[in-house]
């Protein structure tokens, strides 16, 4: 679960970095606004990438993917980009998950036929 969550941690920091990019073009807010605000989403899906494994870790991550959506708020094609990366997230935990529960079971038949 960890690589498929990541990679979509991974691509969604760029994403928030190019929409702080944009948002500077077509809003009134600050710069520094926007780039304390860009740089905090930025650096916070960096940081749960080591994080997913602990508790806590996938439910920040939902956080952001609200979060991403919200911000179409200022960007108005965050909506559509925000709603993609909250189906990659969703298909990263559930696939991941599943992923992970198949990597347990071919240990567990495996470790037996190992020691016979």
């Amino acid at each position: 679960m960890r690589t498929l969550c990541a990679s979509t941690l991974i691509g969604e920091f760029f994403v928030i970095g190019f929409a702080g990019l944009v948002a500077m073009q077509l809003t009134d807010i600050s710069r520094a606004t926007i780039w304390i605000v860009s740089g905090i989403g930025m650096l916070l899906s960096l940081l749960l990438c080591g994080m997913l494994s602990r508790p806590g870790g996938v439910q920040l991550g939902w956080a952001l993917q609200i979060a991403l959506i919200a911000s179409g708020l200022v960007v108005p094609s965050m909506f559509f980009l925000g709603a993609v990366f909250g189906a990659l997230w969703w298909a990263s935990v559930h696939f991941g998950r599943k992923i992970d529960e198949a990597k347990a079971r071919f240990a567990a038949e495996a470790e037996p036929a190992a020691a016979g």
